[in-house]
């Protein structure tokens, strides 16, 4: 039987053209439709336009509003695909991966680095495989470019234009195409546990902070007089603050007195953080740190967002970041 996937086109670099200002989106599903016939072979496509933006333009409240309107349309279909810029791709999967924790059919965001309206671009063979990929019913929330599709929740942009844009990191992808065609590595699918139903409440009073040598705790302070509930810091390497001249860390445990969640991860974008292996390390989890081992930043950020939404209890809060809610964390790193 014919399986019937959507594409809700949300804007990005895919659908742009060529305006006075440079490029911007523009082009509608209707104009994306009389392309699509050479890749969608085998599979019924319906097509809606949910917004037209560049994605920097992109704040939670539309992942909010994202989620939700997918949370009601999932059961008309067996697949989506979701058309996004790829500046911020990876914060809206991995915001989805948790908003829509559980769904049952595959979710795949998908873009390109050129328009489709070049004819040399890669937007064709990126819809080619979010849309087959979304017909294998693989549930869960997916990005797919460059002939690979990785888990939403483990991608990152690792260039800036090259048609290579994203990586899967630290977890293996899952599918990629070759000369064999669409392989599906089952092993890495997230598995689901429980009943999907929407969960898109989240705080937007999260910062990122990464560390530099210079740094002052001052930057705590202000953030804390300034109403924040989370704070996530890129440490040095496996999770190194400092704690001499300085003493960053002790004003880490001035708001985690607060009652303010503090996640520390690391800068290196691969391999994660770890930090009871350094002194430095154990001071921050003396001071009440959480780590986020070896998400991606943009999953830590959205997992900390998410969480907070839901729960301002610090053990509540603890207990979240203690599991892997949608293969975000690797379990073995605990």
């Amino acid at each position: 039987m014919e399986k019937t996937i959507l594409i809700l086109n949300t804007g990005g670099t895919l659908s742009s053209v060529m305006k006075e200002n440079g490029l911007a989106p523009g082009l509608t599903t209707a104009d994306i439709q009389k392309e699509l016939h050479m890749v969608s072979q085998g599979v019924n496509l319906e097509m809606q336009d949910f917004w037209s933006v560049d994605s920097a333009n992109i704040f939670p409240e539309d992942w909010a509003a994202l989620a939700a309107k997918i949370a009601g349309i999932w059961q008309d279909y067996d697949g989506i695909v979701v058309i996004h810029g790829t500046d911020t791709m990876a914060y809206t999967s991995s915001m989805l991966s948790f908003m829509l924790l559980n769904i049952s059919i595959p979710v795949v965001l998908t873009g390109s680095q050129l328009s489709m309206s070049d004819p040399v671009a890669d937007a064709m063979e990126n819809l080619r495989c979010a849309i087959h990929f979304a017909a294998t019913g693989c549930a869960g929330v997916y990005v797919a470019f460059n002939r690979k599709v990785m888990l939403g929740c483990r991608t990152s942009k690792v260039r800036s234009f090259s048609f290579d844009a994203f990586d899967s990191i630290n977890y293996p992808e899952a599918a990629h195409i070759s000369s064999l065609g669409m392989r599906v590595n089952e092993a890495v699918l997230p598995r689901r546990s429980g009943v999907f139903h929407l969960e898109n409440s989240y705080s937007d009073r999260v910062f990122l902070l990464k560390m530099f040598p210079g740094i002052h705790r001052e930057i705590l302070r202000s953030l804390a007089g300034a109403g924040y509930q989370g704070i996530y810091i890129e440490a040095y390497g496996m999770g190194g603050m400092p704690f001499l001249k300085h003493d960053f860390i002790a004003e880490i445990a001035d708001l985690t007195a607060q009652g303010i969640t503090v996640l520390v991860g690391t800068q290196c974008r691969y391999e994660g953080s770890t930090l009871s292996v350094y002194e430095t390390g154990r001071r921050a989890l003396e001071a009440g740190c959480l780590q986020a081992f070896d998400m991606t930043g943009e999953a830590a950020l959205t997992k900390l967002m998410w969480v907070l939404g839901k729960t301002k209890d610090p053990q509540e809060i603890r207990d979240y970041f203690s599991v892997s809610l949608c293969s975000e964390v690797s379990a073995g790193v605990y």
